[in-house]
């Protein structure tokens, strides 16, 4: 048989047939020249230490690829936990609020003060002008969280400009922050709050985005129509402001100023 159709094969070094291996005609060497196919032990290491750092560089290609991966799936996952717990923190937060549950409730936002999420801001400013107006709260608590409920609200705006309770919240803590800051801010200060939320118009406008969202915006939109002796429509709002279910101690508040007023109508009348 032909050297050329046998099969190739390595065969050990130092073999006798590798010794006197022919090549076939092209191959190096002369002619017919008997050519010792051996490797030196160098090149053999050499050889075998590239191929090992080309499998390890493989492997590791390989695991940062499976470990980007895994990463990714829990930064996916861990984001879509967290949008969760904010949407349970948020029933939970409503239903304390219907419930009249004020400080529970403030104790509960504050710890997501830091969040990033307007729709938990804006409930933590609420939270915090209810905890405000409770009777048990000292003037000097009371400055404290107007204040910061002015802030939650501020940081609301930044987050969500197109939230209209953050709009709202801002508009109502501002002109909390005003009774502290003197007759020269309070000026100032309406002018702020009108490009957010006020006059009739406004009142108009926010109760019809959110119909009964503050008891103090039926109120306001009484004592408006009042003072336009229009008293059909001054009692219609003032009713509703006296109805109003109170879950903070500012309803209770708005409720007898509303139940007063409309008393002074059938007075009169």
């Amino acid at each position: 048989m032909a050297l050329a159709a046998r099969p190739w094969r390595l065969l050990p070094v130092g073999c006798s047939a590798a010794r006197g291996l022919r090549l076939p005609a092209g191959a190096a060497g002369s002619r017919g020249q008997r050519v010792p196919w051996r490797l030196g032990a160098s090149e053999v290491m050499g050889n075998s230490g590239t191929f090992k750092r080309s499998l390890l560089f493989s492997a590791l290609s390989y695991l940062g690829f499976e470990t980007y991966q895994v990463i990714s799936q829990a930064v996916l996952v861990h984001a879509a936990a967290k949008v969760l717990k904010i949407e349970e923190v948020l029933e939970q937060a409503d239903y304390l609020y219907e419930s009249g549950e004020t400080e529970k409730l403030y104790q509960l936002l504050t710890q997501y003060k830091e969040s990033e999420d307007a729709e938990l801001l804006w409930r933590l400013a609420r939270a915090s002008r209810d905890v405000a107006q409770l009777r048990g709260t000292s003037e000097e608590e009371k400055k404290f969280l107007v204040y910061e409920a002015l802030e939650y609200a501020k940081r609301a705006l930044e987050e969500n400009e197109s939230s209209f309770a953050a709009h709202k919240w801002y508009a109502i803590c501002i002109s909390d922050v005003g009774d502290y800051e003197g007759i020269k801010a309070k000026i100032a200060n309406a002018y702020i709050i009108k490009e957010h939320f006020e006059a009739l118009g406004y009142f108009h406008r926010a109760e019809q985005v959110d119909p009964n969202f503050y008891s103090k915006n039926l109120l306001l939109l009484g004592k408006t129509y009042l003072k336009l002796h229009n008293k059909k429509l001054a009692a219609f709002w003032l009713t509703k402001a006296k109805d109003y279910p109170a879950h903070t101690e500012e309803d209770k508040q708005i409720q007898t100023e509303a139940a007063q007023l409309l008393t002074g109508f059938s007075d009169k009348n």
